[in-house]
């Protein structure tokens, strides 16, 4: 199997060294400009009123920085905070524990919230709105109800998958904001900022190499540069220019798109073993060897950002841009093809 470079999480390590280049205010705080705007405007607001910061919810792909953001506006706001995950949570006990320790405008942090069942989004409707919880005591005509009151507090939750969210739940989050994929030149200025924390030297060149190929991502920047640290210090003085960037990027196959071994397996699968799709999920996962959840949260969306592939109604399909970055070359027919495919799709689309 391939090098799967590209990861949705992280290792223990890898959080330890994350926590160390976090930023800890807006100010430090690169890119994502009209999110950190708005938060400044709530903040100073609810600061200068004395009250909680009104809800939180921040979505957009896997490793832009909503976790930092929610670490930031606890500290910005100057008030303790508990992180956990939607799927950390097993039941209504465990959720209700959670909530009854908060203390006064503490904020609770809460990744992956679409990742909580219904029943723990129950708990969470009063507990949101009127700062209580509710609970049933007994059973049949005896069963009583019982409020336990909560101190006021700030929920964060944070999701790849907003789409996932119960209309209840997402409604009530009185600030939502999207994040959205960084520019090079964003994730350079990161790249140089990381390298100062680590005290490793690096060139404008070598900083710009990792940016361009980091996916738009903050997460991989920071973990491509840790790797190529890694060849400077093993294979150089220590020192990271962009010849050992260069090298380091070939010998772990990662292109100039950003593009990993997984990447180009998944295109060349497409491409090869189903003539250019189109292709189920789960058909393209078992080819692979990869796993699905892996294919559709990781790999698949910088695929489609880039115009490699496409959903179509009947399953996934290479454009000719993929054929193009591989150097496969693509026949009349099989454009012919894609156009009714991706005519069927759009078909699809007018009519829901």
């Amino acid at each position: 199997m391939e090098q799967q470079f590209f990861t949705s999480t992280l290792t223990e390590k890898e959080r330890d060294t994350e926590n160390i280049l976090r930023p800890k205010t807006l100010a430090d705080y690169v890119g994502q400009e009209k999110v950190k705007d708005n938060l400044s405007v709530y903040i100073k607001a609810a600061l200068a009123r004395g009250e909680s910061l009104d809800h939180v919810l921040l979505y957009g792909p896997p490793g832009l920085g909503k976790t930092t953001l929610a670490h930031i506006i606890a500290n910005e706001m100057g008030v303790p905070f508990t992180v956990t995950s939607g799927s950390a949570i097993p039941g209504k006990f465990d959720l209700s524990a959670i909530l009854s320790k908060l203390k006064p405008n503490e904020v609770l942090f809460i990744d992956e919230i679409h990742r909580l069942n219904s029943s723990l989004e129950e708990i969470l409707y009063p507990a949101m709105e009127d700062y209580r919880l509710d609970f049933v005591v007994g059973k049949g005509p005896s069963a009583t109800s019982v409020n336990i009151k909560l101190e006021k507090f700030t929920l964060i939750g944070a999701t790849t998958k907003a789409g996932n969210l119960a209309s209840p739940l997402r409604d009530r989050f009185g600030v939502q904001m999207r994040l959205v994929l960084y520019t090079p030149e964003q994730l350079k200025r990161i790249v140089l900022k990381s390298a100062m924390k680590l005290e490793t030297n690096i060139t404008d060149e070598a900083a710009y190499e990792i940016a361009r190929r980091s996916r738009g991502t903050p997460r991989v920047a920071n973990r491509l540069l840790r790797r190529v640290r890694d060849f400077a210090e093993v294979l150089g003085d220590g020192n990271v220019t962009k010849e050992v960037c260069l090298h380091a990027m070939k010998v772990m196959e990662v292109d100039e798109l950003g593009l990993d071994a997984v990447d180009k397996n998944v295109l060349t699968t497409i491409i090869d073993k189903f003539s250019g799709g189109p292709v189920g999920l789960e058909t393209l996962a078992s080819a692979t060897g990869e796993d699905k959840a892996t294919i559709e949260d990781v790999y698949e969306p910088y695929l489609i950002q880039l115009g490699f592939i496409a959903r179509t109604p009947r399953g996934r399909v290479c454009m000719p841009l993929a054929y193009k970055h591989l150097g496969k070359k693509l026949s009349k027919e099989r454009m012919e093809m894609l156009s009714i495919y991706l005519d069927g799709e759009e078909e699809e689309n007018e009519d829901k």
